[in-house]
């Protein structure tokens, strides 16, 4: 079909992918990156950013199902094929028990991460584009790999609690990504909306990467903490409820090579198909 291989320097996806190369290069040459590599994930890391993903994907989703019938959503409304909310659900159920909704942690940065998709579905749907590009593209290039390795760093005998990583309504994840793409550049914007989408992109993957590498316990004023930040802070008291109270101040601000990786986690969930898009 020459509609799903046409490829245009002014096609919205190739557009998108050249905006935001510099972000894949950043997130792709971190330490947490090459960490992720040697699957060294703990299952209380992996529980709490699987809470993390539910926030993000409960918003994502929701809005996209509010705007199905918007000109721009409609195209790339995939619902049966792509849609991770009761993925994650299954996991958390899996991992917490039926009750697992009452133990749900919500870090700032993933509540702004919320706030920021709920106001652009309601005031800009458009741009919702870039989200739902950003995320289902990264998750279906990298779910098939993220997921053999993260069955194998937790030592689970099955695929119970990895639904996140599965997408059985594509049975071809790069034909999908083409007719994905294909869709998205047949979306009609104005350049006015083109660029916004753009630049909502670029923003899409900051709040996806930790942009940063410092202690995340440095505040940096001109910049958000961003989800990965917020994250590693709360990784940091999780592994370290031995110490006394006293001594949990101090450990929000370690970055220990272990809760690095749990950062870098984060990241290759959102990224670690990037490097992918061009296949």
């Amino acid at each position: 079909n020459g509609a799903l291989n046409k490829h245009h320097k002014d096609d919205l996806s190739d557009q998108i992918k050249a905006a935001t190369k510099e972000n894949h290069f950043r997130a792709e040459n971190t330490q947490l990156m090459l960490s992720y590599q040697k699957g060294q994930i703990t299952l209380q890391q992996y529980k709490v950013l699987l809470f993390s993903l539910y926030e993000i994907y409960k918003a994502l989703e929701e809005e996209l199902d509010r705007n199905s019938s918007h000109p721009a959503v409609a195209p790339i409304y995939f619902p049966q094929e792509l849609a991770r909310l009761e993925s994650l659900e299954s996991d958390l159920e899996y991992f917490f028990g039926q009750d697992w909704e009452k133990r749900v942690i919500v870090p700032a940065a993933t509540q702004r991460y919320k706030q920021r998709l709920r106001k652009i579905g309601q005031e800009n749907p458009e741009l919702l584009v870039a989200h739902a590009y950003t995320r289902y593209l990264g998750d279906l290039s990298g779910g098939q790999v993220l997921g053999k390795i993260t069955q194998k760093s937790l030592g689970l005998s099955s695929k119970e609690g990895l639904s996140f990583f599965s997408f059985p309504g594509v049975s071809s994840p790069n034909r999908f990504k083409q007719l994905y793409r294909s869709r998205m550049n047949s979306v009609e914007l104005t350049e006015e909306e083109k660029a916004a989408v753009l630049e909502e992109a670029v923003e899409a993957f900051e709040l996806n990467i930790q942009v940063r590498e410092q202690d995340s316990g440095l505040e940096v004023s001109d910049r958000p903490v961003r989800v990965f930040d917020d994250l590693q802070k709360m990784l940091s008291i999780a592994t370290e409820t031995h110490q006394s109270r006293s001594d949990v101040g101090a450990a929000r601000f370690t970055a220990s090579p272990v809760l690095q990786f749990a950062v870098g986690l984060c990241v290759a969930l959102a990224t670690v198909g990037a490097a992918m898009y061009g296949m």
